[in-house]
């Protein structure tokens, strides 16, 4: 793994709190000229540190007024299974992330729905539908917040 320097985690850290910013406005905050900084963010994205940038969106302004976790257990455990119920579900709509875990959980799913009927039925639809599927439960999001701090676990 690449040996980060101070400016490469200067740049992230800034960066994950606005990806939308300028590189302009990124090399004065860091203090650099645009040039340093548009290449520093090119290598970084060169050598997959940094792997995109992203927007956050409302959900309920879309119509999405429910947000659940469903955490998924399996009766069988298979590379082939795993992926094949991974990709199913990563595809729906509804689907805000998805966690493939270790622990008595195989996966857990933050999805995100306009009401409890969309709810109810998405789970029987896509859930318990499944024949790999053995157990499931459901809990309500009422609040959802990202950080937006940069992890420090390799500082210089």
């Amino acid at each position: 793994m690449k040996n980060l320097d101070q400016l490469d985690l200067d740049i992230l850290s800034h960066l994950f709190r606005d990806a939308g910013m300028t590189n302009k406005d990124l090399a004065a905050l860091v203090g650099v000229a645009p040039s340093t900084c548009l290449e520093r963010v090119r290598k970084l994205q060169g050598e997959g540190v940094l792997k995109g940038a992203h927007c956050e969106v409302d959900h309920q302004a879309l119509g999405g007024h429910i947000q659940a976790m469903v955490s998924l257990r399996l009766a069988r455990h298979s590379r082939q299974i795993i992926d094949e119920l991974r990709d199913a579900i990563i595809g729906l709509p509804e689907v805000i992330s998805l966690f493939h875990m270790g622990g008595k959980d195989d996966f857990l799913v933050h999805l995100c729905v306009p009401d409890t009927d969309h709810l109810r039925n998405f789970v029987f639809d896509h859930f318990t539908s499944r024949e790999e599927v053995v157990h499931l439960e459901t809990s309500l999001v009422f609040e959802h917040r990202f950080s937006r701090s940069l992890p420090c676990f390799n500082r210089p």
